[in-house]
C-alpha cells in the first residue's frame, strides 16, 4: 500500500473515531443553548431544584400518540421537549414514553382501556378536525399522562386553557403550562399530602354533600381538616385556612383567632356571599335579597377590601331551568340564560389564574379595595364588560328571564369579584379591646408576611346534586346541562399559590408566542414547497459532486 493511501486510511479512521467519541461525550454530558426569544427551552430554578432532589426514577406515560392533526403534533412535540429538559436536569431520573390509546384493534378492548384511563383521572377530549385531504375526522384523544414513582401513580392532564381563546389558543396556553403541570405532578409524587388545609365548620357554612366536590378536589393534592373555632386557642400548624360561604356571625373570639393566625404568617381564603336570596320565592314578581350578618366586614376592611352588598349581573352567564308551560299534566322545562349566574372568563395575569378556563359563579358581589398600609392588592377575577350592578334592595325574579338579555342594558363594565392581598397585615385588634377569654400575652399587632384571598361568591366551592340521583356532582358541574367549569382548577391553583414554598406556581407565567403560518398560502403553495424540500437537497448534492469531479479532473490533468 502506497504512503498516500495509508494517510487517507488513517485520516478516515481518525475521523470515524472522533465522531464516535464526540457522540459518546454528547450523550453523557448533554448541554444546549436556548436562543428562543421567550426562553421556551429554559426551565425555572424552582423546577430545577425539584428535579435535582429526586432520588427515585419518575416515569411519565403520555397518551397522546397515533394519527393526530398538525397542531396536536406540535403539542406532542412540546411535551417531549419539556420532558427532555427534565431528563437532562434530573440526571436521567425522568423517563417517558408516548402511547396511543387507540392501538387496540378490538373495539371492546379499546373501550375498556379508555374507561380505565378515565377511572385513573386522565381526561378524554373529543377531537374534530380535517385531515390532509380535507375530510372531516372525529377522534377521542387523551391529552394527558400518568406519572408514577415506585408504587404511586397520579394523573396529569395537560390540555388546559381558556375556551374563550379558541382551539389554537387553548393549545398554546397548554404548551405554556406544561412545565407547571409536569413539575406539579412530580412534586405531588414526592410531597403529596404534606400541606394541611383547614376548612372552618359552623356559621352556616355548607357541609356534607354540598362540599363533597370541594373536599375531593382539595384531597387530591393536600390534607384537608374540618375544624371548629369554638374553644380553640390557635390555628398554628395549618398551611391555609378556608372560610366558605358563612351565613351566620362569627363571635369576636373566633375573629381574633383568625386574625392572629394571619399575623403569624398564615394564609386565608374567604368565599363570601354578601346577600341571601330564597330561590323558592323568586317566581312571579320575585323576592328581595337580604344581607348576611357574618360580622366579618370590619376584619376584611382592615385587611384591605370590602365585599359590597350588591349583585353583579352579566350577559356572559350560565342557564337556569324555568317552567315555560304545560303539556297535559307535565310541566315543560326550558333552560334560559340567567345573568345572576355569570360565567367568569376575565382573569388577571397572576400565575394562580392565568390561562384559566371559565368559572361558574352564582349570585356574585363586587369587591372594592380600601386603604391598608403595606398591602399589595392584586385583582384575580373580573366579570365581562357587559354587566349590570344592582344595589340594595336587590330584587331577584324569574320573570326577568323572559326578557332577552340586551347588551345595551348591561353597561356598568367589568367588576372585580376576587382579590389577592399580600404583605404584613395590621391586626384588627390593634388599638382595640382584645376579646375576653383569649391569651392576650401572645397578641401580635403587626404581622409577618401573609396572604389573603377574598372571593365575592361563596357558591364557587359548593357543588350541586344530580337532579336524578341526588348524588353530589363534581365541583363546577352544572346540574342540568352537565357542563363542567374550571372551579376545581381555580381552587387548586389558589391553594398552590398560598402554600407552595418552592415557587413552582410561578412557572404558570411562562409565555410562548404563536407564530402561525398563513393557512391560505400554505394551501396554495403546498406542492411547490414539497418539491423544493425534496428536490433541492438532491440537486445540491449533484452540483457538489459535479464540481468536485471537474476540480479533480483539472487537478490531475495538469
Amino acid at each position: 500500500m502506497s504512503e498516500g493511501k495509508k494517510i487517507v486510511w488513517l485520516q478516515t479512521i481518525a475521523l470515524v473515531l472522533s465522531v464516535w467519541l464526540v457522540n459518546q461525550l454528547a450523550d453523557k454530558y448533554r448541554a444546549q443553548i436556548d436562543l428562543t426569544e421567550e426562553k421556551r427551552y429554559t426551565i425555572s430554578d424552582a423546577t430545577k431544584e425539584l428535579l435535582n432532589s429526586l432520588d427515585q426514577d419518575v416515569f411519565f406515560e403520555i397518551y397522546l400518540a397515533g394519527d393526530l392533526p398538525s397542531n396536536f403534533e406540535r403539542f406532542q412535540k412540546s411535551i417531549g421537549e419539556m420532558l427532555d429538559q427534565f431528563t437532562l436536569e434530573s440526571n436521567n431520573r425522568i423517563q417517558y414514553k408516548f402511547t396511543d390509546p387507540a392501538q387496540a384493534t378490538n373495539l371492546q378492548a379499546r373501550n375498556q382501556y379508555y374507561q380505565s384511563l378515565i377511572n385513573k383521572g386522565v381526561q378524554a377530549t373529543n377531537l374534530n378536525y380535517k385531515n390532509a385531504d380535507g375530510d372531516k375526522m372525529e377522534k377521542l384523544i387523551f391529552p394527558g399522562a400518568l406519572a408514577s414513582m415506585g408504587m404511586q401513580e397520579i394523573p396529569a392532564n395537560l390540555l388546559k386553557g381558556s375556551s374563550a381563546a379558541g382551539p389554537e389558543g387553548i393549545l398554546n396556553q397548554s404548551i405554556e403550562g406544561l412545565e407547571y403541570e409536569l413539575a406539579s405532578a412530580i412534586a405531588q409524587l414526592l410531597y403529596g399530602g404534606t400541606k394541611k388545609i383547614a376548612y372552618v365548620l359552623g356559621h352556616g357554612s355548607p357541609d356534607s354533600l354540598e362540599i363533597a366536590g370541594f373536599r375531593s378536589t382539595v384531597l387530591s393534592k393536600f390534607d384537608l381538616f374540618n375544624i371548629s373555632l369554638a374553644g380553640r386557642q390557635s390555628l398554628n400548624g395549618y398551611d391555609a385556612v378556608v372560610i366558605g360561604k358563612p351565613t351566620k356571625p362569627f363571635i369576636e373570639q373566633e375573629k381574633y383567632l383568625i386574625d392572629q393566625y394571619l399575623m403569624r404568617g398564615g394564609n386565608l381564603i374567604y368565599f363570601i356571599d354578601a346577600l341571601s336570596v330564597n330561590m323558592d320565592s323568586a317566581s312571579g314578581e320575585g323576592t328581595v335579597a337580604i344581607p348576611y350578618e357574618t360580622n366579618l366586614t370590619d376584619q376584611l376592611f382592615r385587611y384591605g377590601v370590602r365585599v359590597n352588598q350588591n349583585y353583579v349581573l352579566d350577559v356572559n352567564s350560565g342557564q337556569f331551568p324555568v317552567v315555560s308551560g304545560n303539556m297535559g299534566n307535565q310541566p315543560q322545562i326550558q333552560m334560559i340564560p340567567w345573568p345572576f349566574f355569570p360565567v367568569l372568563t376575565n382573569f388577571s395575569k397572576h400565575p394562580s389564574v392565568r390561562n384559566l378556563d371559565a368559572i361558574l359563579g352564582r349570585f356574585i358581589s363586587e369587591i372594592d379595595t380600601v386603604k391598608a398600609v403595606g398591602i399589595i392588592k392584586t385583582p384575580l377575577i373580573n366579570t365581562s364588560q357587559y354587566t349590570k350592578l344592582i344595589g340594595p334592595p336587590v330584587r331577584v325574579a324569574f320573570n326577568d328571564l323572559r326578557d332577552k338579555l340586551r347588551p345595551e342594558k348591561f353597561t356598568d363594565g367589568p367588576k372585580t369579584i376576587g382579590y389577592l392581598l399580600e404583605g404584613k397585615f395590621t391586626s384588627l385588634y390593634a388599638n382595640r379591646i382584645i376579646p375576653k377569654g383569649v391569651d392576650k400575652s401572645t397578641f401580635v399587632e403587626k404581622g409577618e408576611p401573609g396572604k389573603v384571598i377574598v372571593i365575592g361568591d361563596g357558591d364557587i366551592i359548593r357543588n350541586d346534586l344530580d337532579p336524578e340521583t341526588g348524588e353530589p356532582l363534581g365541583l363546577g358541574v352544572e346540574p342540568f346541562t352537565k357542563t363542567t367549569y374550571a372551579n376545581e382548577d381555580f381552587i387548586l391553583n389558589i391553594l398552590d399559590y398560598l402554600v407552595d414554598d418552592s415557587g413552582l406556581i410561578e412557572t404558570r407565567s411562562r409565555e410562548v408566542k404563536i407564530r402561525p403560518l398563513d393557512r391560505v398560502k400554505v394551501s396554495q403553495e403546498r406542492t411547490k414547497w414539497q418539491i423544493i424540500n425534496l428536490g433541492l437537497p438532491v440537486f445540491l448534492i449533484l452540483v457538489i459532486g459535479a464540481l468536485k469531479r471537474i476540480f479533480r479532473k483539472r487537478k490531475y490533468a495538469s
